[in-house]
């Protein structure tokens, strides 16, 4: 499925801050509360946190958007010869999940891939 919106930035921890804004943007279209949109932008750099130090150098950090109503899904991947899988006990981890509504990491095809999703709680 083609994602809504897709952004592809360097390996740089200095980007972290573009995509964050993106989220917070996105989310605040889709009517997400201050809360849930602060929540996401976290999330989102706490995924960074997680998949930046396997990146292999030069490459390219890429994030796709799927936006439905009251919901965004984000996945958050990097080119990896050595991937650092996250520890579910690990306190990074456990943010990222008490953050959003569903996340889940993979290392799929030379790819390191942390997704998530955030239901609004404006109807909750």
């Amino acid at each position: 499925m083609r994602p809504d919106v897709e952004l592809r930035l360097p390996v740089d921890s200095a980007y972290v801050s573009v995509l964050r804004a993106t989220t917070v943007s996105l989310a605040a279209r889709l009517d997400f509360t201050v809360d849930d949109i602060e929540d996401l932008r976290m999330a989102v750099g706490e995924a960074c946190a997680m998949v930046l130090p396997s990146a292999t150098e030069g490459s390219d950090l890429t994030c796709a958007f799927h936006l439905s109503p009251g919901e965004v899904t984000i996945t958050i991947s990097v080119p990896t010869a050595s991937p650092e899988l996250p520890e579910e006990e690990g306190f990074a981890w456990q943010v990222l999940t008490a953050l959003t509504t569903h996340a889940e990491f993979a290392h799929t095809e030379g790819n390191l891939i942390v997704s998530m999703t955030m239901h609004s709680t404006v109807d909750a």
